[in-house]
């Protein structure tokens, strides 16, 4: 291992600042199954969701950039249509999960199996999708911050994505838990037959919810399609998804601890990456490749969670139930 390029300071700063980034598509979910999780719906289709958010963003981006649209346009509308096609994917979870009360482990995996064959066929299905790359959003370096020493390298030199995502952690976490609307939609995770004296729609809250966290669940797959790798492959996401779940666990379904859980995960992911391109007889490449993962399941299994759970997660409501 060449311990005298990973001692360095250039080698932490290019460590953490590929971490933030990549972060954001895991982050974005995270708070998207927050959401979901919190009105009582567990959504375990978050991977399905990506791949659809990460394909249905590409190719528009791809379609627009060959249409002469302005490429950061087109990246944001592509981003948008991210975001719209995984709220399609939460509207059919919606659909099995509350209006037909199937079971939500098994409508969540089949979720997981449709995104996966549908992003594999409409991949193969349009060769020009296997050869394009696109133009992506550039940094934008905050003025002044971005000049300080190593702080403004790491925080204050990403492309606008990456502020957004922080701003949304904010708001979320407002949302959440200091507004009458969070209030109303843990209760509804909590207490459902009690939102329902209230007068309020049980059924509403929760599709609400579930189209909300599956659209932020398609932003993060069209955020890493469209703005960090710019190029679509089969099973992009590589288990994003199924980290973001484990993550909702993790942070206690807090938005704050979520961003930290998502910073764990893309740093170790950025040093998984630098170390294979420095390269090392001793410790082989698939060593790497399992960091992020094998450090994510350490953490989910330090998280002792039976009294933070929402009561009525993953159990259907009738109305008219006590």
């Amino acid at each position: 291992m060449p311990w005298h390029q990973i001692l360095t300071l250039p080698f932490l700063i290019a460590i953490l600042t590929a971490g933030i980034r990549l972060a954001v598509p895991v982050l974005l979910a995270v708070l998207g199954e927050i959401i979901t999780q919190l009105s009582g719906v567990m959504n375990l289709g978050l991977e399905g969701v990506m791949l659809m958010g990460a394909l249905a963003g590409f190719a528009t981006t791809v379609t627009l950039e060959t249409a002469n649209l302005d490429p950061t346009l087109a990246a944001w509308v592509g981003l948008a249509a991210g975001a719209g096609a995984g709220m399609v994917m939460g509207l059919l979870m919606a659909v099995l999960a509350i209006t037909c009360r199937t079971d939500q482990v098994v409508a969540g995996i089949t979720l997981v199996l449709l995104g996966q064959s549908l992003s594999t066929y409409f991949y193969r299905a349009f060769p020009a999708l296997t050869q394009a790359r696109v133009s992506g959003i550039s940094s934008w370096p905050i003025p002044g911050l971005a000049d300080l020493p190593f702080v403004g390298r790491v925080l204050f030199n990403h492309n606008p994505v990456v502020y957004l995502s922080g701003l949304l952690v904010i708001l979320c976490g407002w949302l959440l838990y200091r507004s009458n609307w969070g209030l109303l939609m843990r209760a509804t995770g909590e207490h459902p037959a009690a939102v329902e004296s209230s007068g309020m729609d049980v059924t509403r809250i929760r599709y609400l919810c579930t189209l909300v966290g599956s659209g932020l669940a398609g932003l993060g797959g069209a955020v890493l399609t469209v703005v960090q790798l710019n190029l679509f492959i089969e099973g992009i996401t590589a288990g994003r998804g199924w980290i973001a779940i484990a993550l909702v666990y993790f942070s206690r379904w807090h938005p704050s601890l979520a961003l930290a859980g998502a910073l764990l995960f893309g740093v170790a992911d950025a040093l998984q990456f630098r170390l294979q391109a420095l390269g090392s007889e001793d410790i082989p490449y698939e060593f790497f490749l399992m960091l992020p993962y094998g450090l994510t399941l350490i953490v989910l299994a330090s998280c002792r969670l039976r009294d933070k759970t929402p009561t009525a997660l993953g159990i259907p409501y009738v109305k008219g139930d006590r």
